[in-house]
């Protein structure tokens, strides 16, 4: 479709039509960052027809839409949302679900609005244009392999802050919701893994994005295509049945241990390594505490720790250059044992590169010890524990302690020997964890409470 096609629809009338539906149905989804604050206005990035809206049967309308809303998150700009509008007279009963709503006036005037993903011969269209690579209008979709057809697509019920389609059980393709300037980690990351010979991650087959081009600004990632998985199962649900069963996890945990470790090690020779010196220390340990701060405002049972939790922060400023405080480099920067996934042969895969949602995306691309990932991960070891009645705390130290063996065993590096780095990592984890509890999940705030009570005590070892 050409750009003139593209733009067929007059944009400008198009947002002030659809300002009263987005304004009830996007602060329901899922994936909206900004819950809470109220929406102030929206400003309409680009509108592009990936199938026009005047044939016999449904229009799908790609928008890129900025919303405005008071608070940090939204700043002065808004965020920016990726949507994928289907377009019909009449929703069929099957689509029920998905309806936005019937449009009033514009150039959409009298039709029916609805998440597009969620019809099946939409979602298979957006297959067609990762099939067929090229601009269309303002969009740029490219691919590495050739990609079959037919394949019959379903949307992925899981909870997560992006929405995911797979298609035939061959291919899953996560759709960034909220989008941001530059390249999404969760393609930048893979591409150069594959390009490193790491089969630990699925190399990205296709992929789409707007922006940068010929103007020299690097291009936004809106969507990436990867094989799928069959049959393989994520850790946490994993380690859950370990637990159900009575059974022990640390074989698994020191596999996974290894398959970190590659992972940190096919980034640090595929990407760019830095060494963090005093002044990227300070800025670390300051950004600690701040966190440390305002949770301790918003749960007044962190006071009491705070102390012992400064502690831990603040004696990342005493690691020597031996330590691995003084190596940084592209890290996963979100694992726990959802984000990996064992085959029925045993191995073990590392999905999900984007990060922290919620952090700007020049922080989740910024170089950070590998200890933060081994951090995140003996967290969730903790989590799968403390969910299953009658576990011990000794379950998880010693699916902690096989991690850690299998990640020194693959990387001659064992996160254990930067044990102030790696303590404050796990309490910065802990923080964060029970500002979340507290706000979302109330029954869960004493599974951090007990780390933070663990973590606060120490004075040498994490």
């Amino acid at each position: 479709m050409s750009e003139t096609a593209s733009t067929a629809r007059a944009p400008v009338a198009l947002l002030p039509s659809l300002v009263p539906l987005l304004h009830e149905w996007l602060p329901r989804q899922r994936w909206f960052a900004g819950k809470g604050r109220p929406v102030t206005g929206f400003q309409l990035v680009s509108a592009t027809e990936l199938l026009p809206v005047d044939t016999a049967g449904p229009g799908l309308v790609h928008l890129l839409v900025r919303v405005q809303q008071p608070g940090p998150s939204g700043g002065a700009q808004g965020d920016c949302y990726q949507l994928l509008l289907g377009v019909r007279g009449q929703l069929p009963p099957g689509l029920a679900h998905a309806r936005i709503g019937r449009v009033a006036d514009g150039p959409l005037a009298g039709r029916m609005v609805y998440e597009g993903l969620s019809d099946p011969r939409l979602a298979s269209l957006l297959m067609e244009r990762l099939r067929t690579p090229g601009p269309l209008g303002p969009l740029r979709f490219a691919r590495t392999a050739v990609i079959p057809d037919g394949l019959a697509p379903r949307v992925l019920d899981a909870e997560q802050s992006n929405s995911s389609l797979v298609y035939g059980d061959t291919y899953i393709l996560k759709v960034f919701r909220r989008v941001w300037a530059g390249a999404n980690p969760d393609l930048e990351l893979p591409l150069a893994l594959a390009r490193a010979g790491c089969g630990r991650v699925p190399a990205p087959v296709a992929w789409y994005e707007t922006g940068g081009g010929g103007r020299g600004g690097e291009a936004s990632t809106l969507g990436v295509l990867q094989p799928f998985l069959r049959g393989s199962q994520d850790g946490w649900k994993l380690a859950l049945e370990a637990l159900a069963s009575g059974r022990e996890f640390t074989e698994e945990a020191h596999a996974l241990g290894r398959a970190t470790a590659e992972v940190h090690t096919a980034l640090a020779a595929a990407l760019p390594t830095v060494a963090l010196g005093r002044p990227a220390t300070e800025h670390l340990v300051e950004g600690m505490n701040r966190r440390l701060d305002a949770a301790a405002q918003a749960v007044p049972a962190l006071m009491p720790y705070v102390p012992g939790l400064r502690a831990a922060f603040d004696a990342v400023g005493d690691c020597t250059e031996d330590d691995l405080a003084c190596r940084a480099q592209r890290v996963h920067g979100d694992l726990h044992l959802g984000q990996a996934l064992r085959s029925p042969d045993g191995q073990w895969s590392v999905i999900d590169f984007e990060g922290e949602p919620a952090k700007p995306l020049a922080e989740r691309r910024r170089e950070q010890p590998p200890v933060r990932d081994v951090a995140g991960m003996l967290r969730s070891f903790d989590y799968a524990a403390a969910s299953h009645p009658g576990a011990k705390p000794e379950w998880a130290e010693r699916c902690r302690d096989a991690y850690c063996s299998g990640y020194a065993e693959a990387s001659g590096s064992d996160p254990r020997s930067a044990p102030a780095l790696l303590r404050a990592y796990e309490t910065d984890k802990a923080v964060y964890e029970v500002l979340y509890e507290a706000r979302h999940r109330p029954d869960w705030l004493p599974v951090p409470m007990a780390a933070i009570r663990r973590l606060a005590g120490q004075t040498a070892h994490p």
